[in-house]
């Protein structure tokens, strides 16, 4: 729910949103970027806090310096200001924003300390932003009890999520009935078909948990690197996992290898943002975003569709 209205969660994997100078130039550009994402079928991102990687990792914008935290858990005022203007800038368009906290990908890691003062600062941070959804860890779940203490303490009505693992690690009970939306990392891997036994993922979460099930990051084109598939995927059959994801009654994010390249890889956008318009392949499946309305407003009865009017993101959920 969206400020009490229903709302269909289409998200787009756009880790390096923070630390992107090309989206966070001005707020007009920030605007029009977002417009852009909107045109296309995309009502959510999801950002990540960290984008301090070591090599081999060497994704579009990953530097040293590019973390919303410094290392003893207090906050970079530079990148602290663009979460809250991405924050305020999507709740602007009615659009929700899930913000990583921490990744596995970030090895070692912050000691626990600093990390549990960090999971607090940005609580804190982000209490004005009601289109926030807090995601603990990507694919991880040291800990995650503990962080979601933290912000609880700080903000009770948040909404908190976190990935418990990697591919096909769907979580544990005591994970799943703490969090009040689920965020797996569904199968991908052949002999698995992701565009089937994903969404079965889903439907099965949703009936055992009653709570949103979003599958974070299912199968993606390109670079068999860090996840993607043996042998590639095809644009169908993305469209079919989104479809067969919302037939389930579970929601998804678009996931893709438009950063997770350096500058100069083909598969990444000289500005390093996720451009529904850079490649045939993506732009078939914004295509097929784009086409088809979410129908889950129109299937509640005596609630206005969220579109019929203009919304407030600092309302009481």
């Amino acid at each position: 729910m969206m400020d009490k209205r229903p709302f269909g969660f289409r998200g787009l994997s756009f880790f390096n949103a923070v630390f992107n100078e090309s989206l966070n130039k001005d707020h007009q550009g920030r605007q029009a970027w977002l417009a852009k994402f909107q045109g296309h079928g995309v009502t959510a991102l999801r950002v990540w806090c960290q984008w301090d990687f070591a090599p081999p990792r060497v994704f579009a914008d990953v530097a040293p310096e590019r973390s919303v935290f410094k290392p003893d858990g207090e906050l970079s005022p530079t990148y602290a200001d663009r979460l809250c203007a991405l924050a305020e800038a999507t709740g602007e368009r009615g659009m929700a924003l899930e913000v990583t906290l921490f990744s596995h990908e970030r090895s070692p890691n912050l000691p626990v300390p600093a990390l549990e003062k960090a999971a607090g600062n940005v609580s804190r941070l982000l209490v004005p932003f009601r289109n926030v959804v807090l995601q603990i860890w990507n694919e991880c779940d040291t800990g995650t009890e503990r962080y979601y203490e933290t912000i609880k303490g700080t903000d009770p009505d948040r909404l908190v999520t976190s990935s418990p693992g990697f591919s096909g690690v769907l979580g544990s009970d005591r994970h799943n009935a703490m969090l009040e939306v689920l965020t797996p990392h569904t199968v991908r891997q052949p002999p698995a078909l992701f565009w089937v036994d994903a969404p079965h993922q889903v439907r099965m979460l949703r009936e055992m948990f009653n709570k949103p099930v979003i599958d974070d990051e299912p199968a993606r084109a390109g670079l068999v690197n860090f996840g993607g598939i043996v042998g590639g995927t095809t644009p169908a059959q993305h469209i079919g996992h989104m479809r067969a994801t919302e037939a389930a009654g579970g929601y998804y994010t678009y996931h893709h290898d438009m950063f997770q390249a350096g500058y100069g890889d083909p598969a990444v956008p000289a500005h390093g943002v996720p451009d529904p318009d850079f490649s045939p392949f993506h732009g078939q499946v914004f295509e097929a975003l784009a086409a088809v309305p979410f129908p889950f407003p129109l299937a509640v009865p005596g609630v206005p569709c969220p579109h019929e009017g203009p919304q407030s993101h600092r309302k009481e959920r």
